[in-house]
């Protein structure tokens, strides 16, 4: 990936996390909710094995969403 897409993709991610953040905090989405949505996004990028960057690509889109359910961020899911 370039430098503009990395851009891009924080700030993707930064507008998603404060409106799943804001959407929670209104009760318009419960913890489970927002925890299925990032669940779900997670497994659209379910690893496969190495090799092309493409599936690279979808290893590291995995493990990131999978340490933000598990806290690494400003959502409080568990």
């Amino acid at each position: 990936m370039n430098y503009s897409m990395d851009i891009q993709g924080s700030a993707a991610l930064s507008i998603c996390e404060s409106t799943l953040i804001c959407l929670g905090d209104l009760g318009i989405l419960s913890t489970e909710d927002i925890a299925g949505i990032l669940e779900d996004a997670r497994d659209a990028h379910n690893p496969a094995s190495a090799g092309t960057s493409s599936q690279t690509d979808h290893q590291a889109v995995h493990h990131l969403i999978d340490r933000i359910i598990k806290g690494g961020n400003a959502l409080k899911l568990k």
